[in-house]
């Protein structure tokens, strides 16, 4: 039991660690207060709920490396059950409560055994960090990062190690001085084991040395508390906030209010909504997003793990006079990424599903681009055209809305049009590639056949039909896309559609799960999911031919972005073809690296483009055929295979091709 001394000296202690950290936490969220406003609090129930489970499964962090989460459950399911050991040690300490046998036989074997675990998972973490050095923990020498990151990331992981190790360690110690004063217990085998090194010593000296653990596992913390919201480890609290207040479709973009909003974008920190800012305090810098991101992958200066370390350590530097309600002294494009950086990305939205936090580090990058052109006007020369051809043609490609008929032209079948047929079951949405791209031509045929073969009464917009406006928004031009989206949706519900079938999982995308935000709220399907329902239903008959072996390219806004995995696998089994997955599948599928208007501008500068490393994996292993659903993933792959003679290069095919060679006669 504690002395009144020590227990006077405890309790000045804690307050001052309460107040000091308690200040630094209500600047926290004065820092991220500062953001603009984002409606997140709807069902807050059922997010908080969603949120916990999340966080107790750990299932958010098991997505990939599997030993490095098992040492992080260890650590993590220790400290839960830490926040009552704490609790009942300091009531060990001042009350002479004598925690031990009857019911406490439960309590005690818990709190041994996670001692241990935490101790084992913060002891694997520090050899791979600091002496296993792996590459995740590396950035490469043309990302940007803040000055002085490097060192400080490295000082603060110490720090938190060196916190857990001796906090930990002085509580396993201390229950083993007490239980070699009192005896050992079987409910506490590993602080009896280690009671064996104070056996022999003189009692006083072991009354001691209780004391001074009792003190180094409690006292830690409440030295560690002030430091605590500058560290890496206030995600314990920010990381479960921001899975609860995660917005329910991840990669879908918020319009901008032109009429009330003073600034389009982002160029400093307090011009970010404040999940923005909630995402820099939420890291843990494990950099899963920068393994995944298709452009760090391949050499770019862009790494989405970078960003976010970035913007906490200027908020560190700046703080407290940024929750003060200061203007941040610099821009983004200063400390955060480069201009270089921000239009790398293809918006695959793979660091925001790998990320074991719920950050959206994709969005801060929109962010970016948002200013860059709306309020800087400076982007790339190649989306400059685009927008152009957009504004002018109402398509990317700047082709006349009288070719956009073109794929059409000499089939057997008629293609009906919605001045011919106003009121079908499906109206087919063909998208600007699939109009245009003379190899994206050979979908819509197959289309064709597919509904007629099937007996579908469906029909096209035809001539009028304009682009979706997708690399308008995906590039930032959200002024653009807004004008796109209000005539499409206009035009849409004139038809009044009962079912919309794409073959473009861009346009999807935004016709089902963005255009609602301007009243669109239509069933859309994509040709895949469509085709898999025909067949099911026995509209449509397939005769197999099992052509060999088929591997299949999930693409990004199809897969991660909107969780259609299967039905695409389906109908390549359906026609007896063999499926063999590539490394990287489903949604940790590797990017083809047409997105976020890359296929309209040039790829910046790295080791190799994106489309050759997912080629070479889609070409290792071994199957003839690549398959895709999408027009632009399609081009992208194509342009791969040019590379290579014929007789070795991979075909590649439209899920909707496979079909149509295997309908039956």
């Amino acid at each position: 039991m504690l002395t009144t001394v020590e227990k006077i000296l405890f309790i000045l202690l804690a307050i001052g660690s309460s107040y000091y950290g308690g200040k630094r936490f209500y600047d926290v969220y004065r820092t991220i207060a500062r953001g603009k406003p984002d409606d997140r609090f709807d069902d807050l129930g059922e997010r908080i709920w969603r949120a916990l489970w999340i966080v107790v499964s750990q299932q958010s962090v098991f997505k990939m490396r599997p030993l490095v989460s098992f040492l992080h459950a260890l650590i993590f399911y220790g400290f839960v059950f830490y926040f009552l050991v704490n609790v009942v040690d300091v009531f060990e300490g001042f009350f002479a409560l004598h925690a031990r046998g009857g019911g406490w036989n439960a309590f005690n074997l818990a709190a041994d055994l996670l001692t241990a675990a935490v101790l084992i998972g913060i002891v694997g973490m520090i050899v791979r960090r600091f002496f296993v050095h792996p590459k995740d923990f590396a950035f490469a020498d043309n990302v940007p990062l803040r000055d002085g990151a490097r060192a400080a990331i490295v000082r603060d992981s110490s720090i938190v190690a060196g916190f857990i190790i001796f906090h930990v360690g002085c509580r396993l110690l201390f229950k083993a001085t007490q239980l070699t004063l009192e005896g050992g217990d079987p409910f506490q085998p590993v602080s009896s084991g280690f009671a064996v090194l104070f056996s022999g010593l003189d009692p006083r000296a072991l009354e001691g040395l209780n004391h001074f653990f009792w003190w180094g596992a409690l006292g830690a913390i409440l030295l560690f508390i002030p430091y605590f919201p500058r560290s890496k480890h206030i995600h314990l609290f920010m990381a479960p906030i921001n899975l609860a207040l995660k917005k329910g479709k991840a990669g879908v973009l918020q319009p901008m209010d032109f009429e009330k909003e003073e600034v389009f974008g982002a160029s400093k920190l307090e011009e970010f909504a404040w999940p923005r800012l909630l995402d820099a305090y939420s890291c843990i810098m494990c950099n899963r997003c920068q393994d995944v991101c298709p452009a760090t992958t391949t050499g770019k200066a862009l790494s989405p793990a970078a960003i976010l370390i970035n913007e906490r350590y200027e908020l560190n530097s700046i703080f407290p006079n940024f929750a003060a309600g200061q203007e941040s002294p610099r821009p983004l494009l200063d400390f955060a990424l480069s201009e270089e950086a921000a239009w790398a990305c293809t918006t695959c939205n793979a660091c925001v599903e790998v990320c074991p936090v719920g950050n959206e580090q994709m969005l801060h990058i929109i962010d970016v681009r948002r200013e860059r052109v709306l309020s800087a006007a400076e982007f790339p020369n190649g989306l400059k055209n685009a927008f152009n051809h957009m504004e002018r043609a109402g398509n990317p490609w700047g082709m006349p809305a009288d070719e956009r008929m073109a794929w059409a032209k000499g089939l057997p079948f008629p293609v009906p049009t919605l001045r011919e047929k106003s009121n079908p079951e499906v109206l087919y949405w063909v998208g600007c590639a699939v109009a245009f791209d003379p190899r994206a031509q050979k979908i819509a045929r197959s289309m064709v056949e597919l509904f007629n073969a099937a007996g579908v009464d469906w029909a096209v917009i035809g001539k009028e039909e304009k682009c979706t406006g997708d690399t308008a928004r995906r590039t930032g031009n959200e002024y653009l896309f807004a004008q796109m989206a209000a005539e499409n949706v206009a035009a849409l519900d004139e038809v009044k559609p009962k079912v919309i079938v794409t073959t473009c999982p861009h346009c999807f995308h935004t016709i089902a799960n963005e255009y609602p935000q301007f009243g669109g709220n239509y069933v859309v399907k994509h040709h895949t999911d469509y085709i898999n329902e025909l067949i099911g239903n026995g509209k449509l008959k397939l005769t197999p031919k099992g052509d060999g072996a088929v591997t299949y390219h999930d693409p990004c806004y199809l897969g991660r972005h909107n969780g259609i995995f299967d039905p695409p696998r389906a109908l390549i089994q359906a026609t007896g073809a063999k499926l063999i997955e590539p490394g990287r599948t489903r949604s940790n599928s590797f990017c083809c690296g047409a997105g976020g208007g890359q296929f309209w501008k040039e790829e910046e500068k790295g080791n190799e483009r994106v489309a050759t490393n997912r080629y070479r994996e889609l070409k290792q292993t071994g199957a003839k055929t690549v398959a895709t659903g999408c027009p632009f993933c399609m081009r992208m792959i194509t342009e791969e295979t040019a590379k290579e003679e014929p007789e070795t290069a991979m075909e590649v095919l439209d899920i909707a091709e496979i079909v149509a060679r295997n309908l039956a006669k």
